[in-house]
């Protein structure tokens, strides 16, 4: 590779909103993403943190959503956040944004018609993304789960990471605390 090959993908690189990848890949079967967590702004992000504590800026995050004939699978990395701690995360239906709840509800194969969705027969694993994990003591941790059908084109946008594990009881299904960070993903 000459100086000035390797100077161009040097200095792409560096201008990428979140330094690791610019906005993330997506495929006909599935999507790419590496990206690097970073306090929010008035741009639009490829990742944000809104607990610096929990997931700190500088934090990195890898989704990676493989579709095929018997549905879709994602798999969640999280690396350098909070160590030895369980973390909820979802697949949500809005992108990120510079507050919390712009990335909107849980995507949910079969929408629940009383919004937010708390009821366990649509707010379960099966009819939404669930990706709760536990870091190690590095604060690395990974996830991954399959459901049976593909996102409908344009309503999964993005992954939140949640305070604590995904709660199951009746009233409660689905919620899993505070939003602490959030990752655009175009979902395939």
């Amino acid at each position: 590779m000459s100086f000035a090959v390797a100077l161009l993908a040097a200095s792409t690189l560096a201008l990428s909103p979140v330094g690791l990848s610019p906005a993330g890949d997506a495929h006909k079967d599935g999507a790419d993403v590496s990206a690097v967590f970073a306090d929010p702004t008035g741009d639009v992000l490829r990742a944000v943190t809104f607990d610096g504590d929990a997931i700190p800026p500088g934090a990195r995050v890898t989704v990676t959503e493989r579709t095929g004939r018997d549905g879709t699978r994602i798999h969640l990395r999280l690396y350098g956040v909070d160590p030895d701690r369980t973390f909820g995360a979802h697949v949500h239906t809005n992108p990120c944004g510079t507050r919390p709840e712009d990335s909107g509800a849980h995507y949910q194969q079969v929408k629940d018609p009383e919004q937010p969705s708390t009821d366990p027969a649509y707010a379960n694993p099966r009819n939404e993304v669930w990706l709760d994990l536990t870091t190690d003591r590095r604060g690395d941790g990974a996830s991954s789960t399959s459901v049976a059908w593909r996102f409908r084109p344009g309503e999964a946008r993005s992954v939140v990471i949640h305070e604590h594990a995904t709660d199951t009881a009746p009233g409660r299904a689905g919620t899993a605390g505070a939003r602490l960070a959030c990752v655009n993903v175009p979902f395939a």
